[in-house]
C-alpha cells in the first residue's frame, strides 16, 4: 500500500513564542473526528510535530483517498471555525495535560538549562507552553495567529506516492486555490538573549537520591557554514568527558546539539551522586576549553565521524524521512537540503577544523549550568566551583556601606554639601 504524504510546516522565527497558540490552533483545525476519519475510516496516519521552529501536519493514507485526504486539509486551512466553546475546550484540555505532565529531573535540568541560557527569547520557553502561558490564550488569539502565519506563503506542502503530477496539480488548484497568500511575512522580532548567569542554578529536590546535571552553550544556527562539525563535535565531546570520569559509563549521558534556525544550543548532562556533582560538572567545562584549545587528534574524528556516519546510514530509506529531510532544509534556509551534501561534508571535515568549530562554541563562551538534587547535599560544593544560585531563594543583599564621618570627608565631598 502507498501512502502519499502532505506535510504543512509553517515557518517562522517568531515561533517560539506562538507555540502553545499553534499547537491549540492545530487541535483546532484537526478535531478529533477528522483524526478518527483519517486513522480509521480510511486506514491512514495523522501526526503533528512541533519544533521551535515549525510545526508539520502530516496526513498518510492510500493513494486511491488522495482526494479525501486533500479535502481535510482544505477543510483546516481554509473552513475550519474557530468558535468560542471550540476554543475554551481545547484551552482547557491543553491546561489539564501541562499540569498532569510531571518533568523528570533531567527534563526539568534541561528546561532549566535552556531558560537560564535564551531568558526570554523563545527559545528559553516551553513549546507546550506552561498552564499560566496557555490559560492566558483567548479565541482572538489564535484568530489572529490562523491570519498571520497560516497562509501558503509561510507554509510548504510536501506530496509523494504513486499519484500522477497532472491529478495532484489540478486537485491543489481546485481544493486550495482560494488558499490567499498574506500581505507580508512577519518578520522575527526578538533580541538576542543576554549572557547566562555564570552561577550554577541548583534546583531543590530535598532527599533525592542523585543529581540531574546540565551545562548548556548557545551553539549554531543550522544553516551555519559550519554546521558538518557539529554532527562530529558531540561524539568527541562525549568520548573525553566519559574518559575523564569513569563512573559516567554507568548512567545516563549526553552531549549533543540542538539544531535551530536562529541558533541552537550545544548540551552535555548527566546524573550522577551528589557527592561527585561539582567535580563532574567541572570536568565538563574543562573538556569544552580543551576541545577548543587543542581540538581533537585524528583518531578522535575519525571514530566521531564513524559513529555519525553510522547512525544515520542504519536509518531506513522512506519517502517520509525524505520529506522530513526537505523540509527541514526549508526551514533552516539550507542552501542544499539533501542529506548526502552534509555527508560529504562531514567526511571531509579535518581535525583542524574541527578545532576552529569548537573555538566558535566553546573558546570564552558563557555557559548556563543547572544542578537539581537535594540542595543540602550539593550547596556548599557548587558554591565552591563558580558560585551557586538556589532555585527560588530571594538573593541576599549586600549590607549598605556606612556613611563617612564629617571629619573624614575628603574636602571634594566637603564642596559638594550644599
Amino acid at each position: 500500500m502507498i501512502k502519499p504524504h502532505k506535510h504543512l510546516r509553517r515557518h517562522s522565527p517568531a515561533y517560539g513564542i506562538l507555540s502553545a497558540l499553534l499547537l491549540s490552533l492545530t487541535d483546532a483545525l484537526f478535531d478529533a473526528e477528522s483524526r478518527r476519519y483519517v486513522t480509521e475510516e480510511l486506514d491512514g496516519r495523522y501526526d503533528v510535530s512541533t519544533t521551535y521552529d515549525s510545526f508539520t501536519v502530516t496526513l498518510a493514507g492510500r493513494g486511491s483517498d488522495f482526494g479525501r485526504l486533500l479535502e481535510l486539509l482544505r477543510n483546516a486551512v481554509i473552513n475550519a471555525q474557530l468558535t468560542p466553546e471550540l476554543v475554551n475546550r481545547l484551552r482547557d484540555e491543553r491546561i489539564k495535560a501541562a499540569r498532569a505532565d510531571a518533568p523528570t529531573p533531567e527534563a526539568l535540568a534541561e528546561r532549566a538549562a535552556a531558560a537560564r541560557l535564551f531568558g526570554i527569547h523563545p527559545y528559553g520557553r516551553l513549546i507546550g507552553g506552561s498552564p499560566e502561558s496557555l490559560g492566558r490564550i483567548e479565541r482572538a488569539d489564535l484568530m489572529l495567529t490562523r491570519e498571520r502565519f497560516l497562509n501558503p506563503n509561510n507554509s510548504t506542502l510536501y506530496i509523494s506516492g504513486a499519484i500522477e503530477p497532472a491529478r495532484v496539480m489540478r486537485a491543489l488548484r481546485s481544493s486550495l486555490g482560494g488558499w490567499r497568500k498574506s500581505d507580508r511575512i512577519i518578520p522575527a522580532t526578538f533580541r538576542q538573549p543576554e549572557a547566562p548567569d555564570l552561577r550554577t542554578l541548583l534546583i531543590d529536590r530535598a532527599g533525592a537520591p542523585e543529581v540531574a546535571l546540565r551545562l548548556a552553550v548557545r551553539s549554531l544556527a543550522e544553516a551555519d557554514r559550519d554546521r558538518a562539525a557539529l554532527r562530529v563535535l558531540a561524539p568527541i565531546v562525549s568520548e573525553r568527558w566519559r574518559a575523564a570520569n569513569p563512573q559516567l559509563a554507568q548512567v545516563k549521558m549526553i552531549a549533543q546539539h540542538d539544531a535551530r534556525r536562529e541558533g541552537g544550543m550545544f548540551i552535555m548532562g548527566a546524573t550522577v551522586a551528589h557527592s561527585s556533582a561539582a567535580q563532574v560538572l567541572e570536568s565538563a567545562r574543562a573538556v569544552l576549553r580543551d576541545l577548543a584549545a587543542n581540538g581533537p587528534s585524528v583518531t578522535e574524528l575519525e571514530k566521531a565521524r564513524r559513529t555519525w556516519v553510522e547512525a544515520h546510514n542504519n536509518e531506513p530509506p522512506s519517502s517520509e524521512a525524505n520529506a522530513d529531510s526537505w523540509l527541514d532544509g526549508y526551514t533552516h534556509d539550507l542552501a542544499s537540503p539533501n542529506p548526502s551534501e552534509l555527508k560529504r561534508a562531514v567526511g571531509a571535515l579535518t581535525p583542524a577544523e574541527v578545532q576552529r568549530v569548537a573555538a566558535r562554541l566553546f573558546l570564552n563562551t558563557p555557559s548556563a549550568a543547572v544542578a537539581v538534587g537535594d540542595a543540602s547535599n550539593l550547596r556548599e560544593a557548587l558554591a565552591r566551583s563558580g558560585g551557586v544560585e538556589v532555585f527560588g531563594e530571594a538573593a541576599s543583599k549586600p549590607a549598605p556601606a556606612p556613611m563617612p564621618k564629617p571629619a573624614q570627608q575628603s574636602p571634594l565631598l566637603q564642596l559638594k554639601r550644599p
